[in-house]
């Protein structure tokens, strides 16, 4: 069974693990890389789950960490997508759909009026995904969509 988990600095292990295991599978799709978080010690994994405006997620399946994303809400109120990554064993079960869906649905109710995201060139299947999910290429790396707050 699916499910996602709002990841919290206690769940540090888990969101190293499975960030590293992302950076490791994908290098092509990140900027940074292992070796830039494999540096972090526990207050750097603890930091990053603790950042103010910011929902991280974890998927699991039956229990298993199998994919991550995260939101994050700027000042001027616009959200953005970062670190989607799903475990190929968990790949085509609809976990980067879930991730996506419970990222946008964080961003409306924070009021945020557009979700971006960047998305490296040749990253065919994250493109596919976004576009899927109602994304716009808007030039260069980056993505949009707007959002319609829901009353």
């Amino acid at each position: 069974m699916l499910t996602l988990q709002e990841a919290t600095p206690e769940d540090w292990p888990d969101w190293r693990d499975v960030r590293l295991a992302a950076l490791t599978d994908a290098p092509h799709a990140f900027r940074t890389t292992v070796d830039d978080w494999n540096r972090g010690a526990e207050q750097r994994w603890r930091e990053r789950l603790a950042m103010p405006d910011a929902l991280n997620l974890l998927a699991r399946d039956d229990g298993v960490v199998v994919g991550l994303a995260s939101g994050i809400r700027y000042p001027d109120g616009v959200a953005e997508v970062r670190s989607v990554w799903v475990s190929p064993r968990a790949r085509g079960k609809g976990v980067a759909d879930l991730l996506l869906t419970a990222i946008e649905e964080w961003a409306v109710r924070q009021g945020a009026p557009e979700l971006r995201l960047d998305v490296l060139p040749g990253n065919e299947r994250a493109i596919a995904l976004y576009r899927r999910h109602g994304f716009v290429p808007t030039g260069g790396e980056e993505m949009r969509k707007p959002l319609v707050a829901k009353r």
